[in-house]
């Protein structure tokens, strides 16, 4: 309860249930949690990062080491420890990959600033010294920066296994950054990449070498009825936003049926309508239809009977696909079809994979949709793939927008970290010491690739800035030897945009989490996180208190 005097008589602020932590222990709590949320992940970072195992209350395991997959499956119910996870979100939704260096970084600036808090630097002054630290970093990647032509594979491809390194693709991350590469140079045109045209299908058996690309879609379903073609050649596609099925009316009504031969009438009339909608599929010249809805068995029958392939419940994701791949224009009924919305595929076929029946739509011109098949030998192994497929197309796509890489192992933060020593003696004030300390910060990259690789930290920095001082940009740790090498040379790249864009969302984060000075806490939200913090089992626990019932916990996964 905050109170203010007025006369005699207190004024009351906050209700008598409200939790309020102010100056610098509201300070602290949020620094301790930023800080506890890039710990847990800090260990996964790198070649040689390890993996985490999550165990949601349902008992679904999922084993990984893609940060921003962790920290969103974390149960974090702390507000500052928030902040930092929408840091790893921000990333994943921009660039598709660095979410565990962006929240590693902004977990490292919290804990430069709390040094520098202790020795009263005012947190304004932090804030401005790490905003003009973060500019200056970014111009000097910038400087750094190399050009890449999109039509260059074997970059590309370098830059797609460099994202899939430490993860569970590594093994065969040849064959998979090639098929990366491959996938998003198809669906490329001039807006960009739009990876949502890259469809991921999973299939469970066999292994990851098995894995292949297809230009065009897959559809995990299967022709409706036996009697229809398996193949079509040349195939003209219909897609139908609905169903093939008697319409039901809006309101309920009543047919009173007094002889049989009104009841064979009005079952004619309604096969006769399941037929007209059959005939005219086929009429239009469809050879193939794909339908979100319902097909009725009759519709089935007569449809069989034209020879035309019918699918039905296709989610909109796929027939968004199928429309993009071969050029078909979906229609809300069979009434509004023409010959002017088919599409055309080369080959339309039912196909089995691992024992599942699938339609294949391939041949299609410009191949503007294509499907990326993984395989492996358990769903955790196929799942984990999925996840470094999925960073690896978002660093390609955007090495093929931007045109700038950098090289990585860490060459990268060391360099920038020179160069903002030498910009913090132009720095006048107290802002100076915050740029230094931002410059420490960004040395947590290459300190803990060392780290996790069972190097000695301090002997691969003291290399490290020693190579950088000489002038080579591009030395960086190799991981496996411990050696400093030119990662240019090895063609181990990130994206330009990857680090720009880690710098500043974790230096918005810290900067945020710095300037506040007062954390008040609901009246009801206090006390339904204190019931919950009674009935926690043992080792459930939260994230540090300081906050009463918000201080609770990331879920116990820690």
């Amino acid at each position: 309860m905050a109170q203010q005097q007025m006369g005699n008589q207190p004024l009351i602020v906050l209700s008598e249930d409200s939790q309020r932590t102010s100056g610098e222990d509201a300070q602290s709590m949020n620094v301790q949690a930023g800080k506890a949320v890039a710990e847990s992940v800090r260990t996964t970072l790198g070649p040689k990062g390890m993996d985490k195992m999550l165990v949601d209350s349902s008992g679904n395991v999922i084993v990984t080491n893609d940060g921003v997959t962790l920290l969103s499956e974390m149960e974090i119910d702390h507000p500052a420890a928030d902040m930092i996870v929408e840091v790893a979100e921000t990333q994943e939704e921009e660039v598709g990959d660095g979410t565990t260096s962006a929240v590693v970084i902004a977990g490292e600036l919290l804990s430069q600033a709390e040094d520098l808090l202790d020795q009263d630097i005012h947190a304004t002054t932090l804030a401005q010294g790490y905003r003009e630290a973060a500019e200056e970093a970014t111009a000097a990647l910038e400087e750094i920066a190399i050009d890449v032509d999109e039509d260059d594979t074997e970059v590309l491809e370098q830059i797609a296994a460099t994202a899939m390194t430490g993860k569970g693709a590594e093994n065969a991350k040849d064959l998979l950054s090639r098929l990366v590469v491959e996938a998003v140079r198809a669906v490329a045109d001039d807006d960009g990449v739009d990876t949502d045209n890259i469809k991921v299908e999973k299939v469970v058996g066999g292994s990851v070498e098995n894995s292949e690309l297809v230009e065009g879609v897959i559809v995990d379903k299967e022709r409706v009825s036996d009697n229809m073609p398996y193949f079509a050649e040349d195939a003209d596609v219909a897609i139908v936003n609905g169903d093939l099925e008697i319409k039901e009316t809006e309101i309920d009504a009543e047919v009173n049926v007094t002889d049989p031969d009104q009841l064979e009438q009005f079952l004619e009339q309604e096969e006769a309508q399941l037929r007209e909608m059959a005939e005219q599929i086929a009429d239009v010249g469809a050879d193939v239809v794909f339908v979100d809805g319902g097909i009725d068995d009759m519709a089935q029958h007569y449809l069989a009977q034209e020879g035309i392939i019918a699918v039905r419940r296709v989610k909109s994701s796929d027939q968004s696909q199928l429309a993009r791949a071969t050029g078909a224009t979906p229609v809300s009924s069979v009434d509004d079809l023409s010959e002017g919305d088919l599409g055309l595929a080369g080959s339309v076929a039912q196909k089995e994979i691992a024992g599942d029946q699938r339609i294949f739509v391939e041949d299609v011109e410009d191949a503007n949709a294509v499907t990326l098949i993984l395989r492996g030998g358990t769903e955790h192994v196929i799942d984990e793939i999925d996840r470094a497929i999925e960073d690896s197309l978002g660093v390609v796509r955007t090495t093929v927008e931007d045109g700038k890489v950098l090289a990585g192992g860490g060459a990268p933060e060391i360099d920038v970290s020179l160069s903002l020593r030498d910009y913090a003696d132009s720095v006048g004030g107290r802002e100076q010491l915050a740029v230094e300390a931002f410059a420490d910060a960004l040395e947590v990259i290459p300190r803990t690739l060392a780290e996790n690789a069972g190097l000695d930290p301090i002997d691969s920095l003291v290399e490290l800035r020693s190579a950088h001082d000489g002038g080579d940009t591009g030395a960086g740790l190799d991981a496996y030897t411990g050696d400093t090498i030119d990662m240019d040379a090895e063609g181990v790249y990130e994206p330009l945009r990857v680090k720009t864009q880690a710098i500043e969302s974790a230096t918005e984060a810290a900067v945020m989490l710095l300037r506040i000075d007062d954390v008040i806490a609901a009246g009801d939200l206090a006390v339904s996180h204190d019931d919950d913090e009674e009935e926690m089992p043992p080792g459930g626990g939260g994230m540090g208190g300081g906050m009463g019932g918000m201080g609770g916990g990331m879920g116990g996964m820690m």
